[in-house]
């Protein structure tokens, strides 16, 4: 059976390179790292588990604590590229992930699932940033990396896309368009990406000189059925917008069907701008303009902090904020 030090011997490094580069150390160069990595992958070399934990105390286990406000699950669209991205890099590093359940009325605390785990660190997505077990975590001190929310200190950071920046451009595309008449369908009001694309909405509609009405700014929720609801009080209104901004694809595929159901046409009678850029975006009729998050790397990134903090606990990770892009399909059309 092949053991670490045969590894070593194979790449010519000494037994502590090779555990460093196991480990996920960034102390070590990128050549050096590339072959022992290449060694052990050809030589399909499994290091024995519980041995690695007893020398390095450590369990290489990570705990994910997923909950998105429709209780969808793994299935969400959005959420499942960041897992895929989060899955890459861990794997990468010889760590496994573990997924919690975070069901609002589990008895169990973030805390005590991460302790009876004995995992490395937590990831964090779809958490409420006032939900009272959060304090208990953080004060463990406990390595953890929230997505989509800001909470920072020396032992948490978080990683979010560019929210405002994003929103401003789905907004600056349809006013160049000429359209002056722009409402935006919400997600949920708690999240910090619902707050932020509101904060750039409103931020450029006032920088095209356009009137942000309060009937144009509709509470949906991230979700086709939230979309639906949304545009059917839309299409009540007697001051009818032209375009709509939909936070989240989800919400433009129930805005769409429902504006087709009602014998209307998109982009003909309005033109919709969606977010995240899920794989359906590019498949419906007509495909969908929208602001794409980049999710695997959001995975990748929160993978490498959270590795970070863990191999360098006295190292602070500071906060990411991942650029957004704007992708151009049919679902827009001047006015």
């Amino acid at each position: 059976m092949l053991t670490i030090k045969d590894i070593a011997k194979k790449a010519e490094v000494s037994v502590a390179t090779v555990s460093k580069v196991m480990n996920g150390y960034d102390d070590i160069g990128e050549i050096t790292k590339a072959k022992v990595l290449k060694i052990i992958k050809e030589n399909n070399y499994r290091p024995n588990a519980n041995a690695q934990s007893l020398r390095t105390n450590k369990s290489f286990l990570v705990g994910l604590f997923f909950k998105d406000h429709q209780d969808s699950g793994v299935k969400h669209p959005f959420f499942r590229g960041i897992i895929s991205g989060l899955e890459e890099r861990l794997l990468e590093n010889n760590y496994d992930m573990i997924l919690f359940s975070a069901n609002w009325e589990d008895q169990f605390s973030y805390l005590e699932k991460c302790q009876f785990r004995n995992v490395d660190g937590a990831i964090l997505m779809g958490v409420p940033k006032d939900d009272p077990k959060l304090p208990e975590l953080l004060n463990a001190k406990i390595p953890s990396v929230f997505i989509d929310l800001d909470i920072s200190d020396d032992k948490a950071s978080y990683i979010i896309s560019d929210n405002e920046k994003g929103a401003r451009e789905a907004v600056r595309h349809l006013a160049e368009l000429g359209h002056k008449k722009i409402a935006v369908i919400e997600g949920e009001e708690i999240t910090i990406p619902t707050q932020k694309r509101l904060a750039g909405y409103k931020a450029e509609m006032k920088a095209q000189n356009l009137e942000i009405k309060d009937e144009w700014i509709i509470q949906g929720r991230f979700s086709v059925d939230g979309g639906v609801k949304a545009m059917e009080k839309i299409l009540k209104l007697e001051d009818r917008p032209t375009a709509i901004f939909c936070m989240g694809d989800e919400i433009a595929v129930g805005a769409m069907q429902t504006i087709k159901e009602a014998g209307l046409n998109v982009p003909d009678d309005f033109s919709i701008v969606g977010f995240d850029d899920i794989e359906i975006s590019q498949y419906l009729n007509p495909a969908l303009t929208t602001i794409r998050q980049q999710k695997d790397e959001m995975g990748i990134e929160a993978a490498n902090m959270v590795l970070e903090m863990i191999n360098n606990p006295e190292k602070k990770v500071e906060a990411e904020i991942i650029d957004t892009e704007f992708v151009l399909r049919n679902s827009t059309k001047k006015l």
